[in-house]
């Protein structure tokens, strides 16, 4: 089985069917990689598609109505989908997090966090299951993903002011609509809900200290994040990013802060807190500074490719074993494997000035998930 070969269906990104070694253990949950670090952390995207273009994700530009999204027939099963958790949970894997494209436009998306949520760690403890959306038709679903079984959820919101807004998701998109389902989510007990805003120098940053101001006290989380080289298709370039560091630093100047301390290994936000009690903020630096050295975080793609890192360029086919004649066992014995291989660190490398090989094709935002 290790050399059977399956088609894929889709073609864009590099990926090879895993080997099945012969001799590996059980999983006993300490599963480690070349440099360490455990599997704890699984990020599963259940669609490619998306009804916002933002341009740091998917650009109008490059994805219009002639772009071929993923046929369903190549979209892993909601049963697929459980079943490949569960063998990452014996591995080690404490959180589920669904991503997108947008998760919520994937129809039916609660039964699939009906299966996941009955999903126990081998000592009986539940997962820290949740869910990443942009929050366009959160107000409608709230109630019902709270009710099959989701713990927690974040919104992306990048924005305050209306036309801000609505230039940055280039769907004419009013913000009033992810606000209230930000207020819809809070009411349903999908909580602590934490927000996040990707910050663009001189696209939205006038937005920090709004979206701080309005937060503030609320019981959400706000979390700023950096202006990332995901993919190929953004134009990133490095004068768009805005240091963490500076946006703590406007904050601070108006809402004074202090710093805390990560609450678990791996965690990839820094922590503030407002110095008045109202609540805190995050950071997350991923260009300016490098976490690399704690990620505990595997990604699984919709059509069932697993990726290593955010910026990688070549995935691995478990969707092939999946569909194939594999056990479980042999199914755990692969994911092993790669895992016990795995040395990236991306953005480490890139804060050394080490650049990626020419001709490799990093994969897509909303193709893989945040």
């Amino acid at each position: 089985m290790a050399d059977k070969v399956i088609p894929l269906a889709d073609h864009r990104y590099a990926a090879s069917v895993p080997r099945i070694p012969l001799d590996a253990a059980p999983p006993s949950g300490l599963l480690g990689d070349a440099l360490g670090r455990p599997l704890r952390d699984l990020r599963i995207s259940v669609t490619d598609r998306c009804n916002f273009r933002c341009s740091y994700c998917m650009p109008k530009e490059i994805f219009d109505k002639q772009y071929s999204f993923l046929p369903h027939a190549s979209l892993l099963s909601f049963e697929e989908i459980t079943r490949a958790a569960r063998i990452f949970v014996a591995h080690g894997v404490r959180k589920i997090r669904l991503t997108g494209g947008e998760p919520l436009l994937r129809k039916n998306l609660e039964v699939l966090i009906g299966m996941l949520s009955a999903l126990r760690t081998p000592d009986g403890a539940p997962l820290d299951l949740t869910l990443t959306t942009n929050g366009s038709v959160l107000a409608r679903k709230a109630q019902a993903l709270k009710d099959a079984g989701l713990q927690r959820i974040t919104v992306s919101l990048d924005a305050l002011d209306d036309t801000v807004f609505r230039r940055m998701n280039d769907a004419d998109f009013p913000v009033h609509e992810v606000l209230a389902g930000i207020d819809a989510a809070q009411a349903a007990g999908l909580g602590p809900i934490k927000v996040n805003m990707v910050v663009k120098r001189g696209t939205n940053d006038d937005q920090i200290l709004p979206m701080a101001r309005h937060f503030r006290g609320s019981g959400t989380v706000l979390r700023f994040i950096e202006y990332m080289d995901v993919g190929a298709t953004n134009g990133w370039r490095m004068d768009e990013v805005l240091p963490s560091s500076e946006v703590v630093a406007r904050i601070h100047a108006e809402l004074p802060l202090h710093e805390l301390e990560p609450t678990v290994l791996g965690e990839t936000a820094e922590r503030w807190r407002y110095t008045d009690g109202g609540g805190e903020i995050g950071v997350i630096s991923s260009v300016t500074q490098a976490f690399c050295a704690d990620c505990n975080r595997a990604r699984l793609s919709t059509e069932g490719k697993l990726f290593l890192c955010l910026f990688a360029s070549h995935g691995h086919d478990l969707r092939a074993l999946l569909r194939g004649e594999c056990s479980d066992a042999q199914i755990a014995a692969a994911i092993g494997l790669i895992w016990q291989q795995r040395a990236d660190r991306y953005s480490e490398l890139r804060s050394a000035g080490v650049a990626m090989a020419d001709g490799e094709r990093r994969v897509e935002m909303h193709y893989i998930g945040g």
